[in-house]
């Protein structure tokens, strides 16, 4: 399998034009441009630049170049779930500066990731069901919707590294008041509050960007109401889990 990195610069300019240095070969016919070409390139879509099929050590690698801002933006977010929604599965990272912004903008990530989670869930689940639910996000918000080629996927991200998804959220989950979490046997329990009350605040949580998509799902051209007033529409709504799929980014 083909290594996949990604590099957050502070400033994209000079890491292009260090790296056009240094690593020329790596970079499409686009090297022509120049480094704020590249960069300017970068900002579109995703917000993330990719070389691809890069010999190293022995084997291919692909790495993106992400903006440390546009990465926290994501993170925070969800403008396109693109680097978010690869954040919420496990990852080794490999260095990080001490960067206060981009520490709180990973954990409001994984925060989200699982609210979102619950409202997409039933009342009670496993803990796999929980971490499918996670890693579904990014192709089709709901895993129980997903078929073929794409539910293969989430299941072997998930089934291989159960262990590695629980020490990521173990302790955003140990804070959770809705789930009992039993180290002893290695699983979590939960009761999600399914009432309007509880899925108003569940919904009030997500990321900006979903909180628009759903807005603009539900609420009809011309009318221009407040987003706190259709997410408590939302909320009072039985398929409220399915709204919630539908406006999620498909990143993948």
């Amino acid at each position: 399998n083909m290594l996949d990195f990604v590099f957050a610069v502070d400033d994209s300019v000079t890491w292009h034009m260090m790296n056009l240095l240094k690593n020329r070969s790596h970079y499409s016919f686009l090297k022509v441009f120049g480094p704020k070409q590249i960069s300017s390139i970068q900002s579109y879509g995703a917000g993330i630049y990719y070389n691809t099929l890069v010999p190293c050590n022995g084997r291919m690698i692909k790495y993106g170049v992400i903006s440390t801002d546009a990465l926290i933006d994501d993170l925070l977010h969800w403008k396109t779930l693109y680097v978010a929604g690869r954040l919420q599965k496990p990852v080794k990272i490999l260095t990080q500066n001490e960067n206060s912004k981009l520490q709180a903008a990973l954990v409001s990530n994984l925060k989200s990731a699982v609210t979102a989670a619950f409202l997409m869930l039933p009342e009670s689940f496993s803990e796999e069901d929980l971490y499918m639910q996670i890693a579904g996000l990014s192709y089709s918000g709901d895993f129980r919707m997903i078929i073929g080629e794409d539910r293969s996927k989430v299941q072997n991200i998930v089934k291989p590294n159960v262990l590695h998804f629980q020490k990521l959220y173990s302790n955003i989950l140990q804070d959770c008041p809705q789930v009992v979490y039993k180290h002893h046997l290695g699983r979590l329990e939960a009761s999600i509050d399914k009432s309007p009350e509880g899925q108003f605040t569940q919904l009030m949580a997500l990321p900006r960007t979903l909180q628009q998509k759903i807005t603009s799902l539900v609420d009809p051209p011309g009318k221009n109401r407040d987003v706190e007033e259709i997410l408590l529409q939302v909320a009072h709504d039985p398929d409220c889990g399915f709204v919630v799929h539908q406006g999620t980014p498909r990143s993948v």
